[in-house]
């Protein structure tokens, strides 16, 4: 038989609607109510002081490592945006602004960024599963969580977020053909930030884009500039419907930028250069949403400085709450308790090293 070309239809469609500049295709704007625009604009500005603050918090030795979420603020809220009460919300540990939009307690943020698992305590009736800090596992469960939704016969869809370099990762792969094959309701948002840690994109795939690996799945995929809080919305909408009314997923590859550190643990001056995230400094989300809406009259500096000070105020807030929750819960007994059913010499050398607030292993604080 002679051979011959087989169309698989790999066109894969780009959207952008909101420059850098702030201005934007009207005859794609969104038609969203003003009070939730202006919802967006703040929970973007929320998420970014708040990592401000942490940092401080972090480098002075009052909170752990965490995960910033600068430069992606608007894939974050303007895909979260498009879900219903009832849609689940499966993240990653990045996902600081959908997190908020979702009315996370920043509080609880907090006491889990210093250590403590009581800051992870989820709602009874909350559609939100734990931050998962290995690498892609909450992409297989986000299909899992969409699949046992249709076999109850509820409506119930997971919107499932990670970066570029999950995408390397085995389970993205695994989530990806079982939610194709079982029509999961899963929408798969990719933060595309140009780095896996220090791994830049080009070093990652081959593939000129990541949202065309939905193909190899027979899933509907699309790239969008993940800086413009509107393409996100779009796109996010319009996969949200699909899973609902088909259960069918969809790959949505947001493209954004990182231009913080990957975690506060991570030096990115050693592999990257000024003048990249200069560039990407220019194409920041919040600036240019909040261009379009004072061009709209939904804002003006004055409402700007009051929502700043209305926001300083609510992180202070959650941090004196997440400081007192601390305080109450500095007891070691559970660290050391159930154990062994007799203390052991070593044990006991442990937690009296607690007691006095030195590290209990007694190794290098280096």
């Amino acid at each position: 038989m002679p051979r011959k070309t087989l169309d698989l239809g790999l066109e894969i469609e780009h959207l952008s609607i909101l420059d850098p500049s702030g201005e934007a295709d009207n005859e794609l704007v969104p038609q969203i109510p003003d009070d939730m625009l202006l919802r967006g604009y703040r929970t973007m500005i929320k998420a970014r002081r708040f990592d401000e603050r942490r940092l401080k918090l972090q480098r002075s030795g009052r909170i752990g490592t965490f995960a910033p979420v600068t430069g992606q603020e608007a894939a974050q809220v303007g895909t979260i945006a498009a879900l219903a009460e009832n849609d689940w919300f499966v993240p990653s540990y990045r996902e600081t602004a959908a997190h908020f939009w979702r009315d996370t307690d920043p509080a609880d943020m907090l006491l889990y960024d210093a250590g403590y698992n009581e800051g992870g305590k989820l709602a009874e009736d909350g559609r939100l599963t734990p931050l998962s800090v290995p690498v892609g596992t909450q992409m297989l469960q986000a299909a899992g969580i969409a699949h046992a939704a249709r076999m109850l016969g509820a409506d119930d869809i997971a919107m499932t977020y990670f970066g570029d370099g999950a995408t390397s990762q085995g389970d993205f792969h695994e989530a990806m053909n079982f939610a194709g094959v079982f029509d999961c309701p899963v929408v798969f948002v990719c933060q595309n930030n140009q780095y896996a840690i220090s791994v830049p994109r080009a070093r990652q795939t081959r593939s000129e884009t990541l949202a065309q690996k939905a193909v190899a799945y027979g899933v509907p995929g699309i790239q969008v500039d993940g800086n413009d809080i509107f393409a996100c919305y779009v796109a996010a909408h319009e996969a949200v419907e699909r899973a609902r009314d088909t259960g069918t997923p969809t790959l949505i590859e947001c493209v954004t930028y990182r231009m913080e550190m990957h975690t506060t643990a991570d030096d990115p001056t050693r592999y990257r250069e000024d003048d990249e995230v200069d560039k990407w400094r220019k194409r920041d989300p919040i600036e240019r949403f909040g261009k379009w809406l004072k061009g709209r009259d939904l804002l003006d500096d004055d409402a700007i400085a009051t929502m700043e000070d209305e926001i300083k105020d609510e992180i202070e807030t959650a941090w004196q709450t997440a400081s007192d929750r601390i305080e109450e819960l500095k007891d070691t007994d559970p660290m050391f308790a159930h154990i062994y059913a007799e203390e052991t010499p070593e044990l006991a050398r442990q937690r009296k090293r607690m007691e006095q607030g030195q590290n209990p292993g007694g190794w290098s604080d280096g």
